[in-house]
């Protein structure tokens, strides 16, 4: 039996994971975990957090289990259950979403860059100040000036004041977007999970190494990969410190040199790479959604070249990749819709009739009640909407912003689930503001909206640690481990609500003690200020509405249909839309020959060794991950204790 009694527990048919325990463990790693990626990304331009799952949190996992090993000796009440170390993993997963490259450590820098900023020769003053909100950035000079050069404290008279106001809008817009979030992952749970099956990727190596019921850490494959991806880590390690041993060459590197003749240079820049953690998790991936990645990687680079060939300089950003994609996601989310269309049916009778009769659907399982689900999604988005509004945007504009962004929040979500690449991006430009740009032109929309889409940034800009996927797999995760998944939905609060305070806190506190500009961080801390050169171009050039763009936005959408009919209807067609959709993402221009890789091993292992040959062989693919996590984690910390640049392992 547990020794610490469960925190709300509303059914003895489950096991509890948020006890006293795991909730006072998971409070005292937040901050910890924060601070770390501070000093990672922001210190020391590395990024963890654009991979999942995040290298930081099975780090933390490894060492739970190691001293449950060491407790459990002494006495068998004392180590952490296997539901406990699990909800702590989504709970400091959580917390390193909204600590990441993606998210707030974007939002702090931006609050107060165009008033630091500001020059007669940019005419930031005239062009931004008036359309910027006072309540959601900080324009006192006194608070913003030790901000940038340091060897202050945040802690002074007026300083943390200035700060005050914005950071409790902006936590509070965060913490609204996550319970919306919360309510539509609640809603497409069922569907996705239990009639679908989608099978989940990512949760597998967290889920294989808390398994007290599998022999994962007495594997003899587990430490063969373990021990190649660590003799790796090791070598690049002493090459850093010591140039003279050789370096293996795993990271990405350009061979857009071998490619100079016309029509070949038209690919661009091309990267191949071999990241022992990325073929180890994407292993697990289906067999045909890694053919379509790395299929549909090169279809794009062949789009390139015929529009070199044709000699189609009309069309300056041919083939529209982003509108592409776009439209990709449109028809999934349609398809999708179609799919489930019985369960969305019930659904829709289950929450505006009150039905009672057979087809009524039983959320006593769920993480909220449908229910209170759905009031999450309106009020949620209520709140959202006046807060736009307040900021500037136009009232029109809100639902079609919010509209795209959940949109691709779902697909993102539905990506995890199904395909589970370990770094999907929209960088490309796959993102509310330009689409709604395309559409109607900077001209219409205005100079509220365009400042409102400047600061939504920190949200949009590439949606690489959206908040949806993280609960999506939460909530499968206690499915899987029979884990009360209200205590789930609970612990996804708690860990939103304290990390987004501590992130906010932990960052000030940083730029305040070293200065964003005084030296000490090794990336280009200010680099945030493109966002408001973006929105100074927007304001003096503006932009029609872009023809072509739409035009092949509708292709993409014909292409995603055509895909899934081919797909439904022939059982041999492997190709699948979503390698379409994501061809052009940053994750794929750098980890495709990774994925042909994984390709290639999980084609030969079937081929030869059947499902049984796949399923003794998967150990070895997650110890390549978990060699490389855990090696990369101890250069990281090592890193920051002796304030020495060491091997990363990614990116």
């Amino acid at each position: 039996m547990q020794s610490d009694s469960p925190i709300n527990d509303t059914s003895n048919t489950f096991q509890s994971g948020l006890t006293l325990r795991s909730c006072l463990i998971a409070l005292l790693l937040m901050p910890i975990t924060a601070y770390w990626l501070i000093e990672l990304e922001v210190v020391r331009y590395t990024f963890p957090t654009i991979i999942h799952p995040f290298s930081n949190v099975i780090f933390v996992i490894f060492w739970l289990l190691l001293i449950r090993y060491i407790l459990v000796k002494i006495s068998p009440t004392l180590g952490l259950s296997q539901q406990e170390l699990l909800t702590i993993y989504v709970m400091l997963g959580f917390v390193s979403c909204l600590c990441s490259y993606d998210m707030m450590e974007i939002l702090v820098p931006i609050l107060g860059h165009p008033f630091r900023f500001a020059t007669p020769e940019n005419g930031w003053r005239e062009l931004l100040f008036k359309h910027l909100p006072e309540w959601l950035t900080v324009r006192d000079e006194k608070a913003l000036t030790p901000f940038y050069k340091g060897g202050s404290t945040l802690y002074e008279e007026g300083y943390f004041k200035a700060w005050l106001i914005p950071g409790v809008a902006w936590i509070s817009f965060l913490f609204a977007l996550m319970i919306v979030m919360l309510g539509l992952t609640t809603l497409l749970r069922r569907q996705w999970t239990e009639h679908e099956r989608l099978t989940y990727p990512l949760i597998q190596l967290p889920l294989e190494m808390t398994n007290p019921q599998t022999s994962f850490f007495k594997n003899r494959l587990m430490w063969l990969g373990f021990g190649i991806a660590a003799l790796i880590s090791i070598e690049n390690l002493l090459n850093s410190i010591y140039p003279a041993f050789p370096y293996i060459p795993v990271k990405r590197q350009n061979i857009h040199q071998y490619f100079t003749e016309r029509p070949w240079n038209a690919m661009g820049s091309t990267r191949i790479s071999f990241y022992p953690f990325v073929i180890g998790i994407s292993f697990l991936m289906p067999l045909d959604l890694l053919l379509s990645c790395w299929v549909f990687y090169w279809v794009y680079k062949v789009e390139l070249m015929v529009g070199n060939i044709m000699g189609w300089q009309g069309l300056p950003r041919f083939p529209y990749i982003a509108e592409q994609s776009f439209g990709v996601y449109i028809g999934l989310f349609i398809v999708a819709l179609w799919t489930g269309r019985a369960y969305f049916t019930r659904l829709g009778r289950h929450l505006f009739t009150g039905a009672t009769s057979a087809a009524h659907l039983d959320d006593s399982h769920e993480p909220l009640p449908y229910r209170l689900a759905f009031a999450c999604v309106v009020f949620g988005t209520i709140f959202l909407t006046v807060f736009s509004y307040k900021a500037g945007m136009p009232l029109w504009v809100i639902p079609l912003f919010f509209g795209i962004y959940f949109l691709l929040g779902t697909m993102i979500a539905r990506l995890r689930a199904e395909m589970g690449f370990l770094c999907h991006d929209f960088q490309n430009g796959v993102d509310p503001h330009h689409m709604i740009i395309d559409a109607f032109g900077t001209r219409r929309l205005g100079a509220g909206a365009l400042t409102v889409f400047t600061l939504y940034m920190h949200f949009t800009f590439a949606n690489r640690t959206n908040l949806m996927p993280q609960q999506l797999e939460a909530f499968k995760i206690s499915e899987r481990r029979n884990i009360n998944p209200r205590h789930i939905a609970v612990a996804i609060v708690i860990a939103t609500f304290i990390g987004a305070i501590a992130t906010y806190w932990l960052l000030l506190d940083n730029y305040y003690r070293h200065g964003a500009e005084s030296g000490y961080y090794m990336g280009p801390t200010t680099q945030r200020g493109w966002v408001y050169h973006r929105l100074e171009s927007w304001l003096n050039s503006p932009q029609e509405r872009d023809e072509p763009a739409l035009a092949f936005m509708g292709g993409g959408l014909g292409v995603a249909v055509v895909l899934m009919f081919l797909r439904g209807r022939f059982l041999w067609w492997s190709l699948h839309p979503l390698g379409y959709a994501m061809a052009d993402s940053w994750g794929m221009y750098n980890l495709w020959s990774c994925l042909f890789v994984a390709w290639a091993c999980k084609a030969i292992v079937l081929r030869y060794g059947g499902l049984n040959g796949y399923r003794r062989a998967i150990p070895c693919f997650l110890g390549l991950a978990l060699g490389d996590y855990l090696l990369s984690n101890i250069w990281g910390i090592l890193s920051i204790l002796t304030n020495t640049p060491l091997y990363q392992f990614f990116p």
